[in-house]
């Protein structure tokens, strides 16, 4: 390999040199001017909306303790869309929950949902990139510690916690036993998902403007 082309492999997109970057940068941001894109993080947001309203898995504490899979097309938003679309999304599958069902908006909670496609988006492209399980545990694993156990759960406790005889640092614990199981499920769907070269090329075709 020449030293033309070694330059260009550090900065490609697909590495982690400055130029590299900095063209994920604007790519991500592009991706506001897809219509297709825009149209799948819809699509992402309505299916987080039925996993968690109409799928999710009874239990005596589900208004502070959700077992569902609401998370999965958030993560996936921010992993293939990165992470502003991924933001977008859980902010947008949280208000429009609220919107069905009547629910007075918690803007903490809302934080917590926009931030796990932030977070995923951020890690899945820009910190851990290969190889691609790994790219999909971190990502996920990242998203639910920062904004399920912790962003939600504090949104959770100043609007529910009084009901319950139970502390906040009790109820993250109980949420974190919860999501580090869901995160198995939710690693082993995307894991498929991306190892899948149809779902890929469809996803690449979205990123580009149209």
């Amino acid at each position: 390999m020449n030293r033309e082309n070694k330059n260009q492999t550090v900065e490609s997109p697909e590495t982690g040199g400055e130029k590299g970057i900095k063209e994920r940068v604007r790519r991500d941001i592009a991706v506001f001017g897809s219509v297709r894109a825009l149209c799948f993080a819809a699509m992402l947001a309505a299916m987080s909306l039925i996993l968690g309203k109409f799928l999710q898995i009874p239990n005596p504490f589900q208004e502070i303790i959700r077992i569902s899979f609401e998370n999965l097309p958030i993560i996936l938003a921010g992993m293939t869309m990165g992470p502003l679309v991924g933001a977008l999304t859980g902010a947008v599958a949280d208000l429009l929950g609220c919107a069905l069902y009547g629910y007075a908006i918690n803007p903490i909670i809302t934080l917590g949902a926009a931030a796990v496609g932030l977070i995923s988006g951020i890690v899945a492209n820009y910190v851990v990139r290969r190889p691609p399980a790994l790219r999909v545990i971190v990502s996920t694993v990242a998203a639910h510690l920062i904004g399920s156990v912790t962003i939600k759960s504090l949104g959770l406790a100043a609007w529910y916690l009084s009901s319950y005889n139970m502390g906040l640092l009790e109820l993250m614990l109980w949420r974190l036993l919860t999501y580090s199981i869901i995160a198995v499920a939710e690693c082993a769907i995307l894991c498929l998902l991306m190892r899948n070269r149809a779902f890929a090329a469809q996803i690449e075709r979205m990123r580009k403007r149209k």
